[in-house]
């Protein structure tokens, strides 16, 4: 999937004041060093917030229009989108493509504007992530 290879290197938020420095481009992948789950203060408590030795991180991405976005997670651990302070329901779940890499795809419908994408939950302490409009 174009833009899944070669991911700029980037360490995820633990708050939210850290959020403006990890801004995430649509289409463009990142490989994300996450924070200890201890370390983390996630604008929206997960739904599953992962144990004590989970990792976990959060992005921004804002949102250009309105439409459903795919985040894409290179391996297993818990995904929220939070808009306006509120949880967002996703729409859809998928495996990606074999032999892709690409372990996790979740469809949100967002608005345009700032969102926060709070990974949480990852028995690793780094991930490949990527958001694209959907096709």
């Amino acid at each position: 999937m174009k833009g899944w290879t070669g991911p700029t290197s980037v360490t995820a938020a633990a708050t939210a004041g850290e959020l403006d420095g990890i801004k995430l481009t649509a289409g463009k992948a990142v490989a994300a060093q996450l924070r200890s789950t201890a370390d983390m203060h996630y604008a929206v408590r997960p739904e599953q917030p992962g144990g004590k030795v989970s990792s976990g991180g959060m992005f921004a991405f804002d949102v250009p229009a309105a439409g459903t976005y795919r985040v894409m997670l290179g391996s297993r651990a818990w995904l929220d989108v939070v808009q306006d302070g509120k949880t967002i329901v996703s729409s859809g779940h998928n495996r990606g493509p074999a032999c892709s890499g690409i372990g996790k795809m979740v469809d949100f419908p967002l608005v345009a504007g700032r969102a926060v994408i709070e990974v949480s939950g990852s028995g690793k302490p780094d991930m490949t992530l990527m958001v694209i409009p959907t096709p």
